[in-house]
């Protein structure tokens, strides 16, 4: 695990809420993801740790684990993350092995496969409404020869001669009785003395495998879809392991997300914002009528409602937000140029009542100086 403080990778300090944990993974998951950093290997270590630091903080009980025992409390060897286990469970592997704990007995030769994680990077579109995706994960499969067991067809794997098929072997140093691993088997019991030609013995070959994912409807950065044994198969018959699939979806030309709500800005000319109008809003689902009322200021927000996102674990759709950002004209000419001036000796002794917020602000700051 990386030994840089989780909050750091993400740039957040220690009292942020989930909302601005997963806003600040975003920024930079953007930022620093591979397909948009090519052949860039420090852009891709730093995804990676991206990834790790929101994966720790974004659950509520790995997050209170870190907080109190750093990396040490959510690190996989140290019994599930903690130190709930107390003194005994966190030294007793060391010790285990050499005076023989758990009664002295062969740890077994099954075991599960490797769990493993593959990004996908998605459109806002294809998050919103749900999409059926085919990837390729390289990964290890069964070896199909020898059928996983790592011995030549029509062989077997035999008792290990060292140590009896116990995987451990006892020797006398001085006053102590010391139990180890056995070397010759390293703890199997078995040992392959005609190991398979296609994978060395080993019960599994790299292959990439190619498979459909469905990604179900309002997903989001940072959520997550388990393939249930799609990961790295199992040593020895073990049970293969888990495909986590990481979503990651693009920043959108139009729209912003935040949660359940979409936002967009949309111009609009100043005569519109001044005596009202209709404006064509887009949303993910094609362009909608806004009626605009006359004196309208710039950044005023309107809201429509059920125009943004149903998410992926259920309640209604959001809101699309709109803000309206009032433009000013460019390119006049010099007619247009005259009327405006017209327009501003027609309302030069009404300033009060034309532009408040003008003439107050020009108030405060006069005051300001007289003061």
């Amino acid at each position: 695990m990386s030994k840089q403080d989780y909050y750091e990778i993400l740039g957040v300090d220690r009292n942020s809420n989930d909302r601005d944990i997963k806003k600040a993974f975003r920024r930079q998951a953007m930022k620093y993801h591979p397909d948009r950093n090519p052949d860039d290997e420090t852009a891709e270590e730093k995804f990676k740790e991206l990834n790790e630091a929101y994966e720790v903080l974004s659950d509520a009980q790995k997050k209170a684990a870190y907080d109190q025992y750093g990396h040490a409390g959510v690190d996989p060897n140290m019994r599930g993350g903690g130190f709930d286990g107390g003194f005994s469970d966190v030294f007793g592997d060391v010790f285990g092995d050499i005076f023989g704990g758990g009664g002295g007995g062969r740890r077994s030769s099954v075991q599960r496969g490797a769990d493993l994680r593959y990004t996908m990077e998605l459109s806002l579109e294809e998050a919103v409404r749900g999409v059926e995706k085919t990837i390729k994960v390289p990964t290890l499969v069964p070896c199909e020869p020898c059928d996983g067991t790592g011995a030549k067809k029509g062989t077997s794997a035999k008792t290990c001669g060292t140590c009896g098929g116990v995987g451990q072997v006892r020797m006398q140093q001085g006053f102590f009785s010391v139990q180890q691993t056995c070397p010759t088997c390293r703890g199997e019991g078995k040992v392959i003395s005609d190991p398979c030609n296609s994978c060395h013995g080993q019960g599994r070959v790299e292959k990439t495998k190619t498979l459909s994912v469905k990604i179900p409807a309002g997903v989001d950065t940072g959520d997550r879809i388990r393939l249930s044994g799609e990961g790295e198969a199992g040593g020895h018959g073990g049970p293969a392991g888990d495909l986590y699939v990481q979503v990651s979806v693009r920043e959108h030309a139009i729209f912003e997300r935040d949660g359940r709500h979409l936002y967009c800005e949309v111009p609009i000319s100043f005569i519109d914002a001044a005596l009202g109008g209709e404006l064509e809003v887009p949303t993910l689902d094609g362009r909608v009528k806004l009626k605009v009322p006359s004196e309208t200021q710039t950044g005023k927000l309107f809201r429509l409602r059920g125009k943004g996102v149903a998410p992926v674990r259920g309640g209604g759709a959001g809101d699309l937000m709109v803000k309206v950002v009032v433009e000013t004209p460019v390119s006049l000419n010099s007619r247009q140029k005259e009327l405006l001036r017209e327009f501003q000796e027609a309302t030069k002794d009404g300033q009060k009542k034309h532009s408040p917020k003008r003439h107050s602000f020009f108030d405060s700051v006069k005051k300001f100086f007289e003061d």
